[in-house]
């Protein structure tokens, strides 16, 4: 009787657990194969590019799409966070320190790099220290899974992401890697320097000359690869790239920047009432941003070289960010 009594307590709340349940969203699910546009995407692997469909279909049918994923690529932290919440994150004692470690044991390598490129030293560390806390934090997330969950069930991007899944199999081909084993981040980039496929394709290069491209464990290549995005989006050897402004009490509507590209000059902003240091001329490209400070709005005039740092990653708070660790860490190397 006792038994029959507590099973009719307990079967309400059995009842609804398997309701609650029900109506959660599914945390992981398989690709099906028989999609339109997922034998499509199939079909133009195997017909341009020369693949075997039943390997592309291997693939596909291993790979796991997350919801996880999904959530992740719909508050980005440069999206979520005021700048000073976002630069707090990345601009810390244990992360500087950490970049003069790297510093030390990688030293050599950085000159070589820094003279053959003309890309500053502070500028790749930054870069490795923001991306992945050197080395520290590469991502979990098997690359296959989040380009097959963004390429297929995240309209917004899906188009860029098939493409990204298209030169992760091309990628894993040319480098010699099992697609199946790379890891990285929500959004598919791999390794220290967070390269996503295309980028790895076009951009990487062997740092060390063994004939390799490994931005996975090797850092001279990891660097070097680093430099060569920079040099190849034109990257101005030692320009400023960014200055704190101030706004004199002249002056009137400021000419904000709507998008990355500088969209004014020097001595356009100057002669708005925008206070701030530089050497260069009048006519140099640059732009003024406005930013949320932890107790002050803060007022950024950026130059050629602060829209080169959003060509790794689209956005002000990044390049000021990724600018800032490298100076910091670069500052502490020379005291």
């Amino acid at each position: 009787m006792k038994r029959t009594a507590t099973l009719a307590l307990r079967l309400p709340r059995l009842q609804t657990f398997i309701y609650v349940a029900l109506l959660l969203p599914l945390q992981a699910w398989a690709i099906d194969l028989a999609r339109d546009d997922v034998q499509k995407f199939i079909d133009e692997l195997a017909a341009k590019e020369g693949f075997d469909t039943a390997y592309v279909e291997s693939v596909l049918a291993d790979s796991e799409t997350q919801q996880s994923i999904i959530t992740a690529m719909t508050r980005p932290a440069e999206k979520a966070k005021p700048w000073h919440e976002y630069r707090a994150i990345f601009i810390t004692p244990e992360r500087i320190a950490a970049g003069v470690e790297f510093y030390a044991t990688h030293r050599e390598t950085l000159d070589r790099i820094s003279t053959a490129t003309g890309v500053s030293q502070a500028m790749i560390l930054g870069i490795i220290g923001v991306e992945s806390y050197f080395g520290r934090t590469t991502g979990n997330y098997r690359v296959v899974d989040a380009l097959v969950t963004l390429g297929f069930d995240y309209p917004p991007r899906a188009d860029f992401f098939r493409s990204e899944l298209n030169n992760a199999f091309l990628l894993a081909r040319e480098e010699q890697l099992n697609l199946l084993d790379l890891k990285g981040s929500y959004a598919g980039a791999m390794g220290p320097p967070q390269f996503i496929a295309s980028s790895y394709r076009n951009f990487a290069v062997d740092g060390d000359g063994d004939g390799r491209r490994d931005l996975l464990n090797n850092w001279a290549d990891i660097m070097a690869s680093v430099a060569n995005y920079f040099v190849v989006h034109k990257w101005q050897t030692g320009e400023q790239v960014a200055a704190r402004a101030t706004i004199s009490k002249e002056a009137g509507i400021l000419p904000l920047n709507v998008e990355l590209l500088p969209e004014s000059t020097v001595g356009a902003l100057s002669a708005a009432g925008v206070v701030f240091p530089t050497e260069l001329p009048a006519t140099a490209p640059a732009g003024l941003w406005q930013l949320q400070g932890k107790d002050e709005t803060e007022y950024w005039v950026g130059f050629q070289n602060l829209y080169v740092i959003t060509r790794y990653n689209r956005s002000i708070m990044y390049a000021l960010a990724a600018w800032q660790l490298g100076e910091a860490i670069m500052g502490q190397v020379a005291e």
